[in-house]
Parts: C-alpha cells; structure tokens; sequence
C-alpha cells in the first residue's frame, strides 16, 4: 500500500514524534523524588537506555507495548503490514541483541513494559527503585 501524505508531510509527521515519552518523564519525576539519581537517554551506551547510572552497571528500559511488540497489548496497523510487520520485529530483535550485550559485559539490565505502569504505577516505580537498591551490593 502506498502512502498517503506526501514526502514533505510524513517528514514533519515523523519530526513530530519525541523521543521521550510522558511515560518516561512521569517515570524518572518519580524516581528523582524518590532521591535515586540517573541519567536519561545516555547516548554513548547501546540502546540509549531510558535510565542509566553508569556507577553501578544498570540500565533501564520502558518498553512501549506498541514499539516493542508487547504479546499482550501490541496491535499490528492493518495498513502497510508487510512493513509493520519487519519493523517490529527488527525492534525486538534489537532489543535483544542489547540485553546480549549488557549481559555479557556484566551489567544490571532491567526492561519493563509501558503496561506495568498503566496498571500500577508505584509498584512498577518501586521495582525499579529496588532494582537499583540491588545493583548497589
């Protein structure tokens, strides 16, 4: 199927979408509060992990249920499947070549689903709290 917006269109569709979500944000407001203290979308560590802290190994992602195909709330777009379809699953494939990549050099890797938050916000927020607790030891 072929586009519907003209080049120039889908260029400032596209340029529109940020790369940190309200998810994000809302998340790492939490965590500040919380005194955990971190970096946001480290570009010089693979993947641009959502939350880093360099000092004691750990990255963090939220995985967006769409983006990353999440077998419980992904839906596939019916238009243009044959490239939805590739898309998503070169993201997972991604995704798991980065946790190859924290595991074999040690580090403390911890991925979470946008759905964990949506059903309980402090719970999934305090599972990453404890998580860095941990990475601490």
């Amino acid at each position: 199927m072929t586009d519907n917006l003209s080049k120039e269109q889908r260029r400032k569709n596209m340029q529109s979408i940020k790369s940190r979500s309200k998810l994000e944000e809302k998340v790492t407001k939490a965590l500040w509060k919380k005194g955990i203290r971190f970096r946001k979308n480290v570009k010089t560590l693979l993947g641009k992990p959502d939350i880093a802290i360099k000092k004691y190994k750990v990255v963090i992602f939220i995985d967006s249920c769409f983006w990353h195909a999440c077998e419980y709330h992904g839906n596939m777009p019916k238009s243009n499947l044959e490239y939805w379809e590739q898309k998503l699953n070169r993201n997972k494939e991604r995704d798991h070549k980065i946790n190859e990549h924290y595991k074999n050099i040690h580090w403390n890797l911890l991925r979470l689903w946008e759905h964990e938050f949506k059903q309980d916000f402090d719970t999934a927020v305090n599972k990453i709290a404890a998580f860095i607790q941990n990475a601490k030891k």
